[in-house]
């Protein structure tokens, strides 16, 4: 390695060590889970409920998916805890009318309620996880979520998902967005590791060779908004630049996230339309940490650049760091280049000193360009599913998803 010694962090077992004990202190972290009205309590920054949020399904759903996986990986609590956020996904949450999932616990009886690809994404995500567990209604939710993905989101003349509905189905938005269909092909894979039909993994692949496709045309800068045509808006929110969901300009952590992803994909499939996955992975993984790479005296990743990689929105996300970590660890193990090793290590370095909070516990989720904990995009620490996957990619082999990265371990 550039470092000069023979194998990688991933091989030391201090370093697995050091890995399984940080998981298990963000598993920690969290007086109370449930939120009175069922799913997950939003976070605050020691940990305590904030009531001043509703039970969010996506906050909810990611929460279970982590802490399944954690039950599966032998974390005593955990399987509790998922059981018990798990509960609002069969009841609170669920839309027992209309079919599908509210945003949240607050929209049963909001005329304005919506219904977006980006929380069902997740929803099945968290049944993927629920079913591996043994869960005893997660094989039927995982169908159920399926089912309003395939009959509402799903659009077989783009390979894409749609992105938002109103709460009965009858208006669909004319706005198109990346960030739900990544998170789509993440929890597509799983679907299918945990049993579901390989069509959707063949849907998922589609949307990873869309993705390619407007990466390449625009300097491996990644799209985030589109037409209901599927035409590039580079301008969309140019004066929302923090927008926590839909930025203005390039998201410098979705490039690192999908890069993990087509290395995942070009385990279990080939591109339909040809293209390398691991080399597209490359591409998208170096403009990610050309264009978002501060070093300096604070060192960390911006949130956002324009389109020629100047950067927007200076603020340091956590969750950017841990897919810029997880990206680095899975093509140092998928490629054996020392490249991507070196970066690993210097950015678990910023991690550990910067984001981890052992004062108040989980990671501090915003720092701004001092790497001062900052509150401009995300206040508190609603969830733990990027900080613990992190722990999670950087210590189990590449795999098409956890599901199965955990399976192939226990053999």
């Amino acid at each position: 390695m550039t470092s000069g010694d023979q194998h990688g962090w991933s091989t030391l077992p201090s370093h697995q060590l050091w890995l399984d004990t940080e998981s298990s202190r963000l598993l920690g972290f969290g007086t109370v889970l449930e939120h009175p009205d069922g799913g997950a309590v939003w976070l605050d920054d020691r940990g305590n409920p904030d009531l001043g949020h509703p039970a969010l399904t996506y906050v909810t759903a990611r929460m279970a998916h982590i802490h399944f996986l954690a039950s599966l990986q032998g974390h005593p609590g955990s399987r509790r805890k998922a059981d018990r956020v798990f509960d609002g996904l069969l009841t609170t949450l669920r839309d027992s009318t209309n079919g599908g999932w509210f945003e949240s616990s607050a929209d049963a009886s909001s005329p304005d309620a919506e219904k977006t690809a980006y929380t069902h994404a997740f929803v099945v995500l968290a049944a993927a996880a629920a079913t591996a567990a043994g869960h005893p209604r997660g094989r039927y939710l995982l169908g159920e979520a399926l089912d309003v993905v395939d009959t509402r989101f799903w659009d077989d003349n783009y390979g894409m998902c749609a992105d938002t509905w109103n709460a009965d189905w009858t208006e669909l938005d004319d706005y198109r967005g990346i960030n739900a269909n990544m998170h789509m092909v993440e929890a597509l894979f799983a679907a299918v590791d945990a049993g579901a039909p390989t069509i959707w993994r063949d849907r998922a692949v589609r949307i990873c060779d869309n993705v390619i496709g407007w990466a390449q045309e625009n300097h491996h800068r990644i799209p985030e908004h589109f037409t209901a045509k599927w035409i590039p808006q580079l301008e969309f929110n140019a004066d929302d630049t923090a927008n926590q969901f839909k930025p203005y300009g390039a998201t410098v952590g979705h490039g690192f996230e999908w890069a993990r992803l087509l290395v995942q994909a070009s385990l279990v499939t080939t591109s339909a339309q040809g293209h390398d996955y691991v080399e597209s992975a490359k591409s998208l993984y170096h403009r990610a940490a050309q264009d978002g790479w501060q070093p300096g005296p604070t060192p960390g990743f911006v949130y956002t650049t324009d389109w020629t990689g100047k950067p927007v929105v200076t603020g340091r996300l956590h969750w950017v760091l841990c897919e810029a970590i997880g990206a680095a660890a899975t093509l140092a193990r998928h490629t054996g280049e020392d490249r991507y090793e070196s970066d690993y290590r210097a950015w678990w370095d910023v991690a550990a000193e910067y984001f981890l909070d052992r004062v108040d516990g989980s990671r501090h989720h915003e720092l701004d360009p001092r790497n001062v904990p900052a509150a401009t995009v995300w206040s508190g620490k609603p969830d733990l599913y990027h900080a613990v996957q992190a722990t999670w990619i950087s210590r189990y082999a590449p795999s098409s998803s956890m599901l199965a990265a955990l399976r192939a371990d226990s053999r």
